[in-house]
């Protein structure tokens, strides 16, 4: 029985697990080359660092690991996003690192109009929560812009369509960022372009929007669905720019025309909202001139009538000013005779009072007087200065003498030489006290240790590898033995061993050195 299972075994084919797993691989690859898989995305968190992306597809019994390249990532329509109920193609492949199976995705579509309507509505009822469509926050629009941002494609009609239709009613400054209006990446370049305008400085080399207008022509809504972004919601709401909406036709509608500060039925409608029709500005300006021109005349026509019938019941000139021009005559007149008779009195007053040498000896005497009289109070005051300085100098030098420092250092050295001393003797105790244990722990050791008891013809035996033996069943017949007197070892052959208790061993027949070699019989 034995012999036939052992050649049943040796007759089934034997493989590696590589082989296996590579089988199982080429098998699954073979019967599922190319299949449509219908599911819930599960476990979507975004493309990894290497650009590709990782999640599962699973429905109310079952779930299968997904994969989707880098390469693969950036030809979708649209975005993977949790929960969203999606039609995958691909084909399924093994993961012989896991021994799990997953589908390698090529395209991916959403199940239907239904799952991406749900998934808008979800969108919009968290944004609305949010208070980002409250018409509280939208603001007004420029009325005259000077410079309008489009974010659109460089190549399609709508763009066009807008520059025509504002060079139409008011020429001025058009900025375009080219964006893609479909596709996956139409959300982020549209978010981008969005955040990139707001982002320009008022004294830049490129002139900052006064007014931005996102515009997109009509379409299905997958080709909306790149202006369904939450991200590009967000970027809208938060633009300190005013933002037009003019995505689809009018009867089409996205998250942006729900966050926008207004809403333009067509591009072309944005447009005409954006600016005025600058003929009509003209005109209403130049009737407007009209009017305060003729406004102005017939003011000017009253004031110069009133002043006119003020005028009549006002003197004339020469009544005014007959009383002034006769006073001034008057002083006039006197004018001349004060003047000589001031002239007179001065040359007497000058007369009496000629300078001759002897007054200004005088005067030259009296100031050297006062000038003596100033040095010697001076003089006085400065010697008083000095004389208190000096004093003050002294009673200070008195006070800064040498011998308190000197006694104070007496004092410290005292204190020092008492504290080495008190050191000295501190340190030899303690060497006193250590030197004493240690002699203890010596006798302790020399009394504890294994060489008093050889010395009394005791032996200790010692295996091959140098463990101490203290049993005669550890020792076999023909063991190496090693034993150590208290002079010296020698080597020993075990005869016997075990449960012998009468094997014994002769000695040698004289204590030799240790290392020296002999045998038991």
């Amino acid at each position: 029985m034995s012999d036939t299972a052992s050649e049943s075994r040796s007759n089934a084919t034997e493989y590696t697990v590589s082989e296996i797993s590579g089988a199982l691989k080429r098998t699954v690859e073979d019967a599922f080359g190319n299949v449509r898989v219908r599911g819930e995305i599960s476990g979507y968190r975004g493309p990894h660092s290497s650009g590709h992306a990782y999640f599962a597809l699973k429905d109310e019994r079952a779930r299968l690991d997904a994969v989707v390249w880098k390469t693969t990532m950036s030809r979708l329509k649209f975005r993977p996003e949790e929960g969203m109920e999606v039609i995958a193609t691909g084909k399924l492949t093994t993961y012989p690192g896991k021994s799990n199976y997953q589908i390698v995705i090529d395209n991916l579509e959403p199940a239907g109009a239904g799952a991406l309507m749900a998934l808008l509505e979800e969108r919009k009822r968290r944004l609305q929560a949010e208070g980002l469509f409250d018409a509280g926050r939208k603001r007004r629009l420029p009325f005259m812009p000077g410079v309008i941002g489009v974010v659109t494609s460089p190549t399609g009609s709508v763009i066009r369509d807008i520059i025509h239709r504002i060079k139409d009613r008011f020429p001025l400054t058009v900025l375009v960022w080219p964006v893609r209006v479909q596709g996956e990446t139409a959300g982020a370049e549209v978010t981008a372009a969005v955040n990139g305008f707001n982002a320009l400085s008022r004294d830049g080399a490129i002139p900052h929007p006064d007014l931005l207008i996102v515009a997109r022509g009509g379409g299905s809504l997958e080709d909306l669905w790149g202006f369904n972004d939450e991200a590009l919601a967000r970027a809208v709401a938060a633009s300190r720019i005013p933002v037009i909406s003019a995505v689809g036709h009018e009867t089409d509608w996205t998250l942006i025309d729900l966050v926008s500060d207004i809403r333009a039925p067509t591009p072309t409608g944005a447009a005409e909202i954006a600016v005025p029709v600058k003929a009509d500005l003209e005109a209403t300006l130049a009737s407007l001139g009209a009017r305060l021109k003729a406004a102005a005349s017939r003011n000017f026509e009253r004031k110069r009538q009133a002043v006119r019938a003020a005028a009549r019941a006002l003197p004339s000139p020469d009544q005014l000013l007959a009383l002034p021009r006769r006073r001034f005559d008057e002083a006039t007149s006197r004018l001349g005779r004060a003047l000589t008779v001031s002239i007179e009195r001065k040359r007497a007053r000058l007369e009496r009072q000629r300078l001759t040498p002897a007054t200004l000896s005088r005067r030259i005497n009296e100031a050297r007087t006062l000038t003596g009289r100033d040095l010697a109070r001076a003089q006085a005051a400065f010697f008083a200065i000095v004389r208190e300085r000096r004093a003050r100098f002294k009673r200070t030098a008195a006070r800064l003498s040498p011998a308190p420092i000197a006694r104070r250092q007496k004092v410290q050295a005292d204190a020092l030489a008492g504290l080495t001393r008190r050191q000295d003797h501190a340190i030899a105790r303690r060497l006193d006290r250590l030197r004493a244990r240690l002699t203890q722990a010596d006798r302790l050791l020399a009394t504890l240790s294994h060489k008093a008891v050889l010395a009394r013809g005791f032996a200790l035996v010692k295996d091959a590898e140098g463990a101490v033996i203290k049993l005669a069943a550890d020792v076999s017949p023909g063991a190496a033995l090693s034993l150590e007197f208290a002079d010296g070892s020698a080597d020993a052959v075990a005869i016997g061993g075990g449960a012998r208790p009468k094997a014994t061993a002769k000695p040698a027949a004289k204590p030799r050195e240790p290392g020296n070699q002999g045998s038991l019989f």
